[in-house]
């Protein structure tokens, strides 16, 4: 494990707008730390319309590093979790994956790190082509800014005074 990876490495991102936006959270961890006893803690725990999911690219094709799904929306009708089963699914495996092709996220490190994504799917969404382009936009920026530790603190503090929250 190289020392980039130790600890846990946490994520954010917001793409997109419209009831299909994408806001996710993301923690990235080794196995055998808090984040796999954390996956594990979420997979067997489901709750109703909240059920812990493997990112995958297709049935049978999980993405590496195991990438587990935890819905911030309950789930309360058949075609939201439509939108979690299929779209919002696919686009967080492509974009753990994409990250892996492009040397993000080492594929030597494949097995030996986890990650747990917050996916956000409003009960609105219905566009499945804009659910999945935002997720994997999201996901793929919230690993990236996760791996190079962004934002700093200084970065935060310099924006601190000028920011504004899309919801508040």
């Amino acid at each position: 494990m190289t020392d980039h990876f130790r600890g846990t490495l946490v994520g954010e991102a917001l793409v997109g707008e419209g009831p299909e936006i994408a806001h996710i959270d993301l923690v990235i961890g080794s196995r055998g730390g808090p984040v796999e006893q954390a996956f594990v803690n979420a997979l067997a725990s489901p709750a109703v319309g909240h059920t812990p999911l493997l990112a995958v690219l297709e049935p049978n094709l999980p993405a590496k590093p195991y990438t587990l799904m935890v819905n911030k929306v309950t789930i309360k009708r058949a075609g939201q979790a439509v939108l979690i089963f299929g779209p919002a699914q696919a686009a967080v495996a492509k974009a753990v994956m994409d990250c892996v092709s492009e040397g993000t996220l080492p594929a030597e490190m494949a097995d030996d790190i986890m990650i747990i994504v917050s996916v956000f799917i409003e009960w609105d969404a219905k566009d499945k082509t804009k659910v999945y382009d935002y997720n994997y936009q999201a996901t793929k920026l919230a690993i990236e800014r996760a791996v190079a530790r962004k934002p700093t603190a200084k970065e935060v503090l310099a924006g601190k005074d000028l920011a504004k929250h899309p919801f508040a």
